[in-house]
């Protein structure tokens, strides 16, 4: 049973990366799929597919045979949420990554949620 569905999708997405997979599988879930969403807008993941047997595969993007995707760092964790306001998003990379909030609005990332003022749960820096 997984207690972290956020930190879970993040680390499968990397571990496919640093295993040189085409693909990864994972069960579905809503949040799982919004997190995705995030990091295909973005394009750390080309795409992903919802199937009848509940498990989706998540297709991963090379840029010169690396991963575009180098590191993740989960912020928010169950035992101690982190809430940021609008004003607070911090720039990650120099703009070279993103961060995820989880808002009233759902799921974004920072940019995002600063365009649209919004503030929220800092769940993860991702670059």
């Amino acid at each position: 049973m997984v207690t972290d569905p956020v930190a879970d999708t993040l680390i499968s997405v990397k571990n496919g990366y640093l295993a040189s997979r085409v693909d990864i599988r994972m069960p579905y879930t809503k949040m799982r799929e919004s997190i995705l969403k995030v990091l295909k807008q973005y394009g750390f993941v080309e795409d992903y597919k919802k199937n009848t047997d509940g498990k989706f595969p998540v297709f991963i993007v090379y840029l010169y045979e690396k991963g575009k995707l180098t590191n993740v760092k989960q912020i928010s964790k169950p035992g101690c949420r982190v809430y940021i306001n609008a004003k607070d998003i911090p720039v990650i990379r120099d703009g070279f990554g993103i961060c995820v909030l989880s808002t009233s609005k759902g799921v974004m990332s920072g940019e995002e949620a600063k365009k649209k003022k919004l503030g929220g749960e800092l769940l993860a820096k991702v670059w």
